[in-house]
């Protein structure tokens, strides 16, 4: 098993969390980077340590800005997996992104 953890590793926001397990790859959460505004949406928009169309899956733990909220760039850079969360996040990311 490989683990990158990409986001909220010396920051506070911006949770993510990359694995490799066989053949499979897969993120913990995509959040959302807050801070300056270029510098940000520069961490937004481009995903360095990985591909987003290889990305088999997504499990979100959570339906904060900063755990969740960047499921829409990911998906604009490629992603078409399953993104797996309760029913409550589902519920929350459906009316928050």
């Amino acid at each position: 098993m490989e683990l990158q953890f990409i986001g909220a590793a010396k920051t506070v926001t911006g949770s993510l969390h990359y694995f490799k397990v066989g053949e499979k790859k897969f993120i913990l959460d995509a959040g959302l980077v807050q801070g300056k505004r270029k510098e940000s949406f520069e961490l937004n928009r481009t995903f360095e340590f990985f591909d987003p169309e290889e990305i088999d899956f997504v499990i979100l733990s959570h339906a904060h800005i900063d755990h969740a909220g960047n499921l829409p760039n990911l998906v604009k850079r490629g992603f078409h997996g399953n993104i797996y969360a309760t029913l409550a996040t589902r519920d929350l990311c459906s009316v928050m992104l």
